[in-house]
């Protein structure tokens, strides 16, 4: 009965969310296999991009690394509360907006996922120009920043529309 009462965009929708958190969780236990298999060496090194693997502690780019478990755990409840207030936000949201809302909440799954199940998040990605290295980043961290920055843009054209009129 209450599958018939959900909508079709609500499973579109949540197919949306487990996409971004199946390419997550796909990418990391690659990596995590290859860095086991090779040892913890580097597993991909350009000279624009390498692939190495880093277990990040803290939240964003490394910011807030705790060594005491009770510091950790609050920014894990913090964190899984601000998921669902997102969720809700997606609820009440239409059009772009809900899809970079849906970007933002299928990232921050797959992190927060692996905060519970491995008590830190594996970051692997590292843009880097010569010696100038970008923080390590993994395929969640991609959909959260991009969900973020199309959130500001609509902001932005938002505020333009209005102001015009």
């Amino acid at each position: 009965m209450i599958i018939k009462k959900l909508s079709k965009n609500f499973f579109i929708n949540l197919s949306f969310v487990l996409l971004i958190f199946l390419f997550d969780r796909i990418s990391k236990i690659y990596v995590i296999y290859l860095d086991n298999k090779l040892f913890g060496s580097e597993i991909f090194s350009s000279n624009f991009l390498n692939i190495n693997l880093i277990w990040n502690e803290g939240i964003a780019f490394g910011l807030f690394s705790f060594s005491e478990v009770i510091f950790y755990n609050i920014l894990t409840i913090v964190i899984s509360i601000i998921i669902l207030i997102i969720f809700f936000m997606t609820i009440k949201s239409h059009g772009f907006k809900k899809y970079s809302l849906l970007m933002i909440l299928g990232g921050a799954l797959g992190n927060v996922y692996d905060r519970i199940i491995y008590n830190a998040v594996p970051d692997f990605i590292d843009f880097h120009i010569g010696n100038f290295h970008w923080f390590i980043f993994n395929v969640a961290d991609l959909f959260i920043t991009l969900g973020v920055i199309f959130m500001i843009l609509l902001e932005i054209t938002d505020r333009n529309t209005k102001i015009k009129s």
